[in-house]
């Protein structure tokens, strides 16, 4: 019996067996981590091109950074107006002023999150070719413990913050993790 159950389980497709193998509370675990990766605070910087974004409830419509702000050879814009131009160690505190961290950059361009589905988000995670040779063990403990990372739960006046914190992040990367880090399938169309 064993052995006609594995012959039909050979016969499935690899996204079948992947979902199937996905848990449900990995997946759960998953949800909680891309409604923080793909909310404005996050994505608006891990864009594939090299224009950060300005989009969130308060925007309007998404639109490319003003100023012809770009990304520049290392992340932190082009000589003459890097992001520190504007982007000081800490926000502003005037309503809608400069938001503020150490370091100041937008995300290497491998690292893209911007208007990217589910899925795709997670395979990118994993891959440490698109991680800066991050495995989710050093992506967690980034996301815990990194002051540019930690601003987007401490946006400044007038900014939505990314849901939840940076701890309850980390907790849920490690619970995904813990339970075989399982990807939701790509949906069609996207």
């Amino acid at each position: 019996m064993r052995f006609v159950v594995a012959l039909a389980l050979l016969a499935l497709p690899a996204p079948v067996l992947a979902q199937e193998a996905a848990s449900p509370q990995g997946l759960a675990e998953w949800q909680k981590i891309y409604e923080v990766f793909s909310h404005p605070r996050c994505a608006n910087c891990h864009t594939e091109d090299d224009h950060p974004r300005w989009s969130g409830a308060h925007y309007g419509p998404t639109r490319i950074h003003p100023f012809n702000v770009r990304r520049g050879p290392d992340g932190f814009g082009n000589t003459g107006l890097t992001c520190q131009t504007c982007h000081q160690e800490t926000n502003a505190q005037i309503l809608h002023g400069p938001p503020g961290a150490p370091n100041w950059h937008l995300a290497p361009a491998e690292m893209v999150w911007f208007e990217k589905s589910s899925a795709q988000i997670c395979a990118q995670i994993k891959d440490p070719a698109r991680t800066g040779g991050m495995d989710l063990e050093e992506v967690a403990v980034h996301v815990r413990d990194d002051a540019l990372v930690a601003w987007g739960w401490d946006p400044g006046p007038g900014r939505e913050p990314a849901p939840g914190s940076a701890e309850e992040t980390f907790a849920a990367l490690e619970r995904w993790t813990a339970l075989g880090a399982p990807c939701p399938a790509e949906e069609s169309g996207e």
